[in-house]
């Protein structure tokens, strides 16, 4: 369903498989298989294409019934818990206009008082459900946002119907927001034990959402089915093998920097998931790529300066759809005062793939190498594809890499930050110590 174009950073490629890379790939693919690397107890993942299949009904029941009381689904979560949903929301339904599913509205995602308040504003006259996604039920900001949200929709509808309204996406048994969820009686869902938030899009955190939406996660479950059993292959065929020995490559040679491209806006919420997908990864034990993203044609003409002529530590993933859903024919004008008319009767997709092979060839020139993934069309089938190859790729790299793909130890130090600031309870040693650290900086 992927291939991929590797001219454009050829010589990286080919001197990866000059080394041992190509072996150390295949041994970490048999690691990952086999369950013997690190982190191996965080490898759900790799089955969820076909164990969600059971799953399939209930959720679809529930997004029926958030479909049928409401008109949006507000979800509560942040990192993992928000970005697969959000991605393919935005990837798959239309930019304006109505759909067959709710309008899926997002909180709980950053702490801004100005946000929460005119989501208030907003929900106040309209119907909405909540999909709450917690592991734990305590993460600062989605509780935050749950706390005032729950009450906002016990006074719009009473707290009977509330609860018919309310989803929590949760532990199978422990937590604060699983008690809640039994205490309440909630409909919930489980978020499976082995399977880490960034890797969880396929599981209820966001499939319930994205089916709520009215995108269909069957099609979605198949195309993970497709990538897992394509990918499965341990020769340099598989276009992860391709993707994984080119970045690696390149990041040796001193490419520090990755920049996810895509020449379609409703892709910049999949470059938010990927960077988070990458980032949380391999960034660990001062090792890993930076991830970044932009969207073309527009970041050209802010960012096109730096990527051409700037440091040369960074090359760009291009992601390609080589068939838009829509197009358009650019029409004949009689002034031309534009001088677009050498342009008529060429489709706007046309234009933009020429856009698309001008920037390629202009900043490999420059030193700014790219590798090139081409996808044929953007429907569920090809986003579940998707997910599972970056997925896949994102493991085997963190492997040949050394780490652990399946942790965020470093996550934690800006939460310790914030609760002594906050002067949580338990947390008193660590406020008396930061206050300190606080006032002899303002003392110099």
């Amino acid at each position: 369903m992927i291939t991929l174009n590797l001219d454009y950073a050829q010589e990286a490629y080919q001197k990866s498989l000059e080394k041992d890379a190509l072996e150390s790939l295949k041994t970490a693919h048999k690691a990952l298989e086999n369950g013997t690397g690190k982190g191996n107890d965080f490898l759900g993942w790799l089955t969820l294409p076909e164990n969600m299949e059971q799953k399939l009904s209930s959720i679809n029941d529930a997004a029926k019934r958030i479909k049928d009381q409401s008109d949006i689904l507000l979800v509560i979560g942040i990192g993992g818990s928000y970005l697969g949903a959000k991605a393919a929301v935005e990837a798959l339904r239309p930019y304006f206009g109505k759909t067959d599913g709710v309008e899926v509205l997002f909180a709980g995602h950053h702490i801004s008082a100005e946000y929460m308040a005119d989501l208030e504003q907003y929900l106040s006259d309209k119907r909405f459900s909540i999909n709450v996604i917690s592991k734990s039920g305590t993460t600062t900001e989605p509780a935050i946002a749950f706390r005032r949200f729950r009450s906002i929709l016990e006074k719009q509808v009473g707290k009977e119907e509330a609860r018919s309204r309310i989803f929590a996406t949760t532990d199978a048994s422990k937590g604060a927001l699983r008690t809640l969820a039994d205490n309440e009686g909630f409909t919930s869902f489980v978020i499976p034990d082995n399977v880490g938030g960034r890797y969880s899009v396929l599981t209820p955190v966001g499939l319930l959402p994205i089916a709520a939406a009215g995108i269909d996660i069957t099609l979605m479950l198949k195309g993970a089915q497709t990538a897992k059993k394509e990918l499965s292959v341990k020769d340099k065929s598989n276009p992860s093998y391709q993707y994984v020995l080119t970045r690696n490559a390149l990041y040796q040679s001193g490419k520090k920097i990755e920049l996810f491209v895509h020449y379609e806006p409703k892709l910049h919420f999949l470059g938010e998931w990927w960077k988070q997908l990458f980032g949380e990864s391999e960034g660990k034990e001062n090792l890993g790529i930076f991830p970044s993203s932009a969207g073309f044609t527009t970041d050209l003409h802010s960012l096109g300066q730096y990527i051409q002529e700037g440091e040369r530590h960074l090359f760009e993933t291009v992601l390609n759809i080589e068939t838009p859903k829509k197009n358009l024919e650019i029409q004949k004008d009689e002034d031309n005062l534009d001088n677009l008319n050498y342009l008529s009767g060429r489709d706007v997709d046309n234009v933009n793939k020429q856009a698309m092979q001008g920037t390629l060839l202009a900043h490999h020139d420059g030193n700014a190498p790219s590798i090139v993934i081409n996808i044929e069309k953007m429907d569920a089938e090809a986003f579940g594809y998707l997910v599972f190859f970056y997925e896949l790729s994102c493991a085997l790299s963190g492997y040949t890499l050394g780490v652990n793909p399946f942790d965020q130890p470093g996550v934690e130090a800006y939460k310790r930050n914030m609760f002594a600031l906050l002067e949580k309870p338990g947390f008193e040693k660590e406020t008396k110590a930061i206050k300190a650290r606080l006032n002899s900086k303002k003392t110099r």
